[in-house]
């Protein structure tokens, strides 16, 4: 199957919290989009491997998604190698996106930049016919498959974006599906220890940051992303 897009981040929740917007937008529009966990989130302070998890792939079924892989890089301590780069590369090749999101250029979780040149990476060497890697289900040797773009969504810090996605009509959805991850965010009723991100103040953060986008571009919510080359347009009256 091949993908138009492909999401990627390096914690469960990540791609739900910064571009899940614009992710129902096009799957309402009949693209193929899947997901992609570099880790389980297993440093968390709330929850597990498991139940995140398990929270993932609720949110990825109640997005539309149409797959949702997760790896097994270590959270907290993966590195820019071969090591995490090869099994990054084989779902690329697998799924063929067109369109790759990753993690944020630079932010307060560390994690997150690293992702953000691991993904950047491992989308450049899917393009090399010298890098052998293998498909996991069959052993069959795949082919090469670089991605048109790679688009980093913002995430935590307050960075200028090269583009705003107006995310409007889904914002209320976005919303739900970050509920979801019930163990991380706020939940009255939730028995787990307290962590920066799950107050009842850090959605209303989420919201504030979108309407913050939207409203230079005149939209109420927007979803903000950085690229890491020049656009090309071809037609101005696709600016207006």
């Amino acid at each position: 199957m091949k993908l138009d897009i492909l999401a990627i981040g390096v914690h469960p929740d990540d791609v739900e919290l910064a571009c899940s917007g614009t992710l129902l937008h096009y799957i309402e529009a009949n693209k193929k989009v899947g997901l992609l966990d570099l880790t389980k989130g297993e440093l968390g302070t709330r929850g597990n491997a498991k139940l995140r998890t398990e929270e993932a792939m609720k949110a990825a079924e109640l997005m539309g998604a149409l797959i949702r892989v997760q790896l097994d890089l270590p959270d907290g301590f993966f590195e820019i190698n071969k090591d995490s780069i090869i099994p990054i590369m084989e779902v690329i090749r697998k799924y063929k996106p067109t369109i790759v999101f990753a993690n944020s250029n630079d932010d307060r979780h560390p994690d997150h930049g690293r992702a953000a040149k691991l993904v950047a990476d491992a989308c450049y060497y899917s393009g090399l016919i010298k890098i052998e890697t293998f498909d996991s289900n069959t052993g069959q040797l795949q082919e090469p498959w670089r991605p048109e773009i790679v688009l980093h969504y913002i995430q935590d810090y307050n960075l200028e974006p090269d583009f705003v996605f107006d995310i409007t009509p889904h914002f209320a959805k976005k919303i739900e599906l970050i509920k979801t991850f019930g163990s991380q965010f706020y939940d009255p009723d939730s028995k787990e220890p307290e962590s920066p991100i799950s107050g009842k103040d850090f959605l209303e953060f989420i919201e504030a940051r979108a309407r913050n986008f939207g409203r230079p571009a005149g939209m109420t919510f927007a979803e903000g992303y950085q690229v890491n080359r020049i656009f090309g347009v071809k037609d101005l009256f696709e600016l207006v």
